[in-house]
């Protein structure tokens, strides 16, 4: 029976060439894109499932909340002294613990002659290596980190450094100062993962470097990922209720005021990090949760466009196939083998519109997997999620779409279907309407994305940040170089295309971390710094090098011996924060902060240190408390003289910093790198927005040549009695039109409810303009005049002879 049914099927199939080449393409299309997406989505699932406890490790992070219990800072790092406390306190609660500490290192193999700045390395206890499922392919993960000076590598990292040379027991040199012994080589961490280390160095020496006391003392340093990994069975939420009795035992701070009334933490799984945490400091930027729900529902989206097309063309054809279905019952044909014949044929055709779907995924996937970054794979027969992924596609499709003509028309009785079959041609009519309707809402709101999308990165990407962030190029410093910085900057600024030259401990583009307590001068009282403050060790040009406005009092000024110690510029936000009624009250007061006591002597215009994500927070800035806070020196360089200049100071570095690679970027690349993923959806958005558009005027292409056929009688007397292709060609064309209509009126609401849910992301955006709306509306009639205008003119030209001879 199954092989009569396929027989039939592809002969019904070859006879309406057109409508099946349609059908075929449409959902091979859509397949593809989902497909596509779907993998991405699956892959950012994944992330940290590889390992093997990963259902009972969790990160853990401190946050500080203020009087009125909103957020003032949230780290996914701990200071040292939490991990060793926890582990004591709650023993046989935390089966292991560990912490790794993350430094852009260099890395010198004197033998090879070969230097590296290392981003990945990182220093990791012992414990590390039983809670993570790193893959050893050389050493015993037992003692590789045992000994204090030893480092384990990646495969590539071993590659890079030693060749197809065995690495262990190979030396390595960390900083030029400290000899590291290659204990264990493992396999290179997966992409899916929230961290990628290159290497793991002994955290002995992290600890030596350091000392005991701080490791041991020390509340405020927190640079340290702090990971548990929790006795099987245990419910995390019962740890986390003793979280406060445990802050509030160990954490110094005032009598009166519980430690665990402004200090939190929390536990984060570790498969929840990479989608669910993007805190004020992670290893690695994250992913976000709402743009896998984002792109999850553009991929359904697409997919039902396509099942649309199918349904419709399915249905216009079914009325054709009525007499069929009435003769087969009329010999005998039971309901059940109908539906089984009609579901047959589409199932048929869906299976036609996967194998090209395949196809095409196999040729696009290199491309898209560049794009979006990640490492994907379309194994079919290796991934169980995707070949069942596949299979429900072509069920879901083909049952779907021939779930109408199969139940419908079967259910007719044979004398009333041979009688006529136009009874019937009104709920398809309906029916067609409403799911090309539901095609073009989703279109236009798409669309409507799109527009959205680009003009709210146009307006972060050009919006004043309120300072001068053009040519300015950040170099990394050691404090060798900050002991000289006055004769150096003079040296440098001697140059022709330099301009200005400054010292900071953070530039704009990166995130603002620092916040410690304080008291400051209010109505000739002082009041506790209760919010959080950042706090940004500065030279005294490093408001003049950025072009940084001061709205009242003055800038630091390096003949004045006492602003290096007691001199304080606040931004416009820490000053009505604070209380003051304007700038100018703000100059002059006192203030304690940092251990210093000193006076504001200025305030600063507000400018964006941040992306347009966060609003523009509280800053305090001051020479520098120690020098070993001074990380970098900001340059502004002429812009026609950039390349020199780069050259220029690459060639000094390599005096400065012998060994170093020279290493530099612009603040204006990383503001513009901190919309990637907004790039990247509206791209996505954009690319998939087409085919839906393509997709749903495919579907067009098919309605409106069987429209025009079922009429061509009619178009034939009209022309007769006179009717002109302008007409015919509008009386073809302004019943879609109107469905087009419909669609819009119905889309723009929920676009607007969707993308204004989005640009509630950014702290400063655009408005959501009617012009966006109305482009969209207007996209969509013309291609859907077009459409069907290109395949009803066709028959609105033909003679009326032709028209009218009968079958």
């Amino acid at each position: 029976m199954i092989n009569n049914y396929l027989k039939i099927a592809l002969r019904n199939l070859a006879r309406h060439k057109q409508m099946t080449l349609i059908n075929v393409l449409g959902l091979a299309v859509g397949m593809a894109a989902c497909i596509l997406i779907l993998l991405f989505v699956q892959y950012e699932l994944s992330y940290d499932r590889h390992h093997e406890n990963a259902d009972r490790t969790y990160r853990i992070s401190r946050e500080w909340r203020n009087a009125d219990g909103e957020t003032n800072l949230h780290l996914g790092h701990l200071a040292p002294p939490f991990e060793p406390r926890l582990a004591e306190d709650f023993a046989g609660i935390i089966e292991k613990s560990t912490r790794l500490a993350n430094n852009g290192m260099l890395i010198t193999y004197e033998e090879g002659d070969k230097q590296m700045i290392e981003d990945g390395l990182f220093f990791a206890e012992p414990e590390a290596l039983d809670i993570f499922s790193f893959s050893f392919v050389a050493g015993a993960p037992e003692t590789a980190l045992s000994l204090p000076n030893a480092v384990v590598l990646t495969e590539s990292t071993a590659r890079k450094y030693f060749g197809d040379e065995d690495p262990l027991g190979k030396a390595l040199r960390l900083e030029q100062e400290i000899d590291l012994k290659v204990t264990g080589v493992i396999e290179d961490v997966p992409g899916n993962s929230h961290f990628h280390p290159t290497m793991l160095v002994s955290f002995v020496l992290v600890e030596g470097f350091y000392g005991q006391d701080y490791m041991n003392t020390n509340w405020a340093s927190n640079n340290f990922s702090t990971y548990v990994l929790l006795a099987e069975g245990y419910n995390p939420t019962d740890l986390e209720a003793q979280f406060p009795a445990f802050l509030d035992k160990h954490l110094p701070g005032d009598p009166d005021v519980p430690a665990s009334q402004t200090n939190f933490l929390h536990l984060w799984p570790i498969t929840d990090i990479h989608l669910y945490s993007n805190l004020d400091s992670e290893i690695e930027a994250n992913g976000d949760i709402a743009y896998v729900y984002i792109y999850t529902v553009i991929a359904l989206f697409i997919l039902v466009i396509a099942c649309i097309n199918f349904i419709n063309l399915t249905t216009a054809r079914a009325t054709r196939r009525a007499k069929e279905v009435g003769v087969r019952k009329v010999m005998g044909a039971e309901k059940a083998s109908l539906v089984g014949q009609f579901l047959s044929e589409s199932v048929l055709v869906s299976l036609f519109g996967l194998t090209l779907a395949i196809l095409l995924v196999t040729l696009a996937l290199p491309y898209f997997t560049d794009f979006v970054d990640k490492q994907l794979s379309f194994d079919i027969l290796g991934n169980p999620f995707l070949l069942a992924l596949l299979a429900a596609i072509v069920l879901v499709v083909g049952i779907v779409s021939g779930s109408y003509p199969a139940f419908y028309l079967s259910a007719f009785q044979p004398a009333r279907i041979l009688r006529s079959s136009r009874g019937s041609q009104r709920g398809n009519v309906l029916l067609r309407s409403g799911l090309v309707v539901l095609q073009f809402v989703i279109s236009i709101a798409l669309v409507i994305g799109v527009i959205t999308v680009e003009r709210q990165l146009d307006y972060v990407k050009s919006k004043p940040l309120g300072f001068n962030q053009e040519n300015l190029l950040v170099l990394p410093i050691s404090r060798s170089i900050y002991d000289q910085y006055e004769e150096l900057k003079a040296q440098f600024l001697a140059q022709p295309g330099i301009v200005d030259v400054a010292l900071a401990s953070r530039v704009p583009s990166g995130r603002l971390l620092d916040s410690q307590g304080g008291q400051v001068e209010v109505n000739d009282g002082m009041k506790d710094i209760d919010f959080r403050l950042a706090n940004i060790d500065v030279g005294h040009d490093y408001i003049n090098s950025l072009d940084i406005n001061l709205v009242a009092g003055r800038n630091f000024d390096i003949n004045r011996v006492s602003d290096s110690t007691e001199a304080f510029i606040i931004n416009e936000v820490a000053a009505h924060t604070i209380g003051y009624n304007s700038p100018e009250e703000a100059v002059g007061k006192k203030i304690s902060y940092g251990g210093r006591q000193g006076y504001i002597i200025g305030v600063a215009e507000d400018f964006h240190f941040e992306s347009l994500h966060q609003p523009i927070a509280p800053i305090i800035f001051h020479i520098p408390f120690s020098a070993d806070r001074v990380r970098r020196v900001v340059v502004r360089v002429q812009a026609s003289a950039m390349d020199e200049t780069i050259s220029y100071l690459k060639e000094q570095w390599s005096y400065l910093r012998p060994g170093f690679p020279f290493d530099y970027y612009t603040i204006g690349d990383r503001f513009q790198g901190q919309y990637d993923a907004e790039d990247r959806l509206g791209q996505i958005v954009q690319f998939f927005s087409l085919l839906a558009i393509f997709i749903a005027a495919l579907g067009l292409v098919g309605l409106a040549s069987y429209t025009a056929e079922q009429r061509t009688k009619e178009i034939g007397i009209r022309k007769v009695l006179g009717a002109s292709v302008s007409q015919l060609l509008l009386l073809l064309t302004k019943g879609f039109s109107k469905l087009i209509l419909v669609a819009f009126l119905i889309a723009c609401p929920l676009a607007y409810f969707v993308m204004n849910h989005w640009l509630d992301t950014f702290a400063y955006q655009d408005t959501l303009s009617i012009w966006s709306f109305i482009l969209a509306g207007v996209a969509a009639l013309l291609v859907a005049g077009i459409t069907v205008g290109s395949q009803t003119i066709s028959t609105a030209t033909r003679n009326p002879v032709d028209s009218l001879r009968d079958e």
